[in-house]
């Protein structure tokens, strides 16, 4: 029996962590409410493992609507406290309040761009660009950064915008003795 390999910082003994690198990361996404979901967990993100926020994941479905950015945008300071005394999920109230204003300026941006997919894909002409593991911001994810703080969102840094664009699959990271990258076309 062949094993799989991995990117090496994928633990072995995780099947949620692997379902999501095998499935999930790098992979082109297009749909908007996928995108929002991604978007809302990566900005939680910061300061904290990836692991701990797939563990949590369908708690914030949970605690979030569904991952509903309309009913997200929603949320009033009620919902605030709310998610504030849910162990389920993060409990930072900065990050809290900019989810909220967050789904404000994604749906904003929808409106404007008829999709999310079209103004976040648009800043690579919709290609997939290859960035190594060992990089974690670059001239795109500080040009998506600007953009998005001009807009108003809060939580956003360079650092969870690349972390972002890695898991909707705009830049492609998989490393070149991951099986995903065969899989995927990369080692051609």
């Amino acid at each position: 029996m062949s094993v799989k390999v991995r990117c090496p910082y994928v633990p072995a003994n995780d099947a949620l962590y692997i379902a999501y690198h095998d499935k999930e990361w790098c992979m082109p996404q297009h749909d908007d409410a996928k995108i929002y979901e991604l978007f809302l967990l990566e900005l939680f993100q910061a300061g904290l493992s990836w692991r701990t926020l797939l563990h949590k994941r369908e708690n914030f479905r949970r605690a979030y609507a569904g991952f509903d950015a309309a009913k997200v945008a929603a949320f009033t300071a009620e919902d605030e406290v709310r998610l504030q005394q849910d162990a389920g999920i993060i409990r930072h109230a900065g990050k809290i309040h900019a989810s909220i204003v967050n789904a404000r300026v994604y749906l904003a941006i929808q409106q404007e761009w008829g999709s999310f997919a079209a103004y976040i894909w648009h800043f690579t002409a919709g290609k997939t660009i290859y960035e190594p593991l060992a990089v974690t911001r670059n001239a795109l994810s500080d040009a998506v950064t600007r953009d998005l703080k001009k807009r108003g969102t809060k939580f956003a840094g360079t650092t969870s915008i690349y972390s972002f664009l890695q898991a909707i699959g705009i830049i492609y990271s998989h490393a070149p003795e991951c099986f995903c990258y065969q899989r995927d076309g990369w080692g051609k």
